[in-house]
């Protein structure tokens, strides 16, 4: 009974070890996720945040690890502490065993001395009134009445079947006490080979307690960690979400100034867009313009331009011919540079230069198509050197690509 309740507990033990070790499976395969996201595109969050975010997600990563890992060592321990149950139950049969060889060669080992004490008193008795054998010799020789030489034979024969019988007793239980002897050294075998089994488990169990007690402490440091980094990341957030304010404020006036110059403005280009406006680097797209799911705050957002690869320094181009409305510094945006390039079937077009590191014009500025107007950087909110493109009709983006 007690060997069937622990392989239960075992085999119980086991499967809420494994279904734990299935949902921290999960969890990390959410995390790393995060951590492949995290590494995108960033922008529309500061350098602050991401790293932050970073610190956040390294953090639950670690707890994760840590989790499963205590989940692992706990799994091991009960399965430890199951086994020390089986082998202290063994090591108590075995011992009872051998108490009981011991004790039935105790008896045998009485036995023998018995017996032999015994034919010890025969063998006195012998020699005292003389060996039946001769005893029957005698009788034959110097007999007189054949009835009592036959009762007296016959009480000389029962004599030596007594002397056999005892003789033959001896040899049996003799026999019987060595086949003891060896079981008892089987059981003490048996018995030590149980003590050491017992003795590593016990080592092996409570090197498993220790582990445990570790790794319980550094899941409590690492809740502490990961709740420290949601603080910071909370904080740095609040902060950006202002930041995302102010700037909306900027873009409400860049466009009010769009729309009061469109005013002004003669009927412009009318026509098919396609390759109207000038590719303003040379580099790939590397993110392009469209919703997605923001990497950090978690919003579904427009990305309201297209990444082109732009290594620091790299000439950035007018896409058409205009004037340079304004530039000017956004903590978000970084150096921003926009060109007014007039009426496109029917609406203001203005193109717009982010994360700029260096002007080569400035505000009230008038370029040709394909002039040089400021150089790639990573300023303002960006994880390297590129340039995010906008372009604007009324004040509202949409994609540079149907227009490249």
């Amino acid at each position: 009974m007690l060997a069937v309740l622990c392989t239960l507990a075992i085999a119980t033990g086991t499967a809420v070890s494994l279904a734990h070790a299935d949902d921290l499976d999960k969890k990390k395969n959410k995390v790393q996720k995060g951590i492949k996201h995290a590494q995108g595109e960033l922008e529309g969050s500061s350098k602050a945040l991401a790293a932050a975010n970073r610190r956040l997600v390294a953090a639950r990563s670690q707890l994760v690890a840590a989790e499963r890992r205590l989940a692992v060592t706990e799994g091991q321990l009960t399965a430890a502490r199951v086994l020390d149950a089986q082998m202290q139950a063994k090591l108590v049969q075995a011992r009872q065993a051998l108490a009981k060889a011991e004790q039935e060669v105790e008896e045998g080992t009485a036995a023998v001395i018995e017996q032999r004490t015994a034919i010890g008193r025969l063998a006195a008795a012998n020699y005292q009134y003389g060996d039946p054998r001769l005893l029957s010799l005698s009788m034959i020789l110097t007999a007189t009445d054949p009835a009592e030489l036959a009762s007296q034979l016959g009480t000389a024969e029962s004599l030596m079947d007594r002397e056999t019988t005892m003789f033959d007793d001896l040899r049996a239980t003799q026999a019987m006490l060595e086949v003891q002897e060896a079981k008892v050294e089987r059981a003490k075998a048996v018995v030590a080979e149980q003590r050491r089994a017992a003795a590593a488990n016990l080592a092996r169990r409570q090197a498993l307690e220790r582990a445990a007690v570790a790794d319980r402490a550094r899941v409590a440091t690492l809740v502490s960690q990961r709740g420290t980094a949601a603080a910071e990341a909370r904080r740095i957030r609040a902060a950006d979400a202002r930041k995302l304010r102010q700037l909306k404020k900027e873009e409400a006036r860049i466009k009010k100034l769009i729309l009061e110059r469109a005013k002004n403005q003669g009927a412009g280009y009318s026509g098919d867009t396609g390759g109207f406006l000038y590719r303003p680097v040379p580099g790939a797209i590397t993110s392009p313009y469209g919703y997605r799911r923001h990497p950090i705050f978690g919003y579904w957002g427009l990305h309201n331009g297209t990444d082109f690869s732009a290594p620091c320094g790299t000439p950035m181009r007018a896409g058409a011919g205009g004037t340079v409305i304004s530039s000017y510094y956004s903590s978000v945006w970084g150096n921003r540079l926009f060109l007014d390039v007039g009426r496109v079937n029917g609406k203001a077009m203005t193109l717009v230069y982010n994360h700029i590191s260096s002007y080569r014009v400035r505000s009230g500025a008038r370029v040709g198509r394909g002039d040089v107007v400021a150089y790639s950087g990573s300023t303002g909110w960006s994880t390297g050197c590129h340039l995010h493109f906008t372009v604007l009709l009324n004040g509202n983006p949409v994609n540079p690509q149907n227009y490249l």
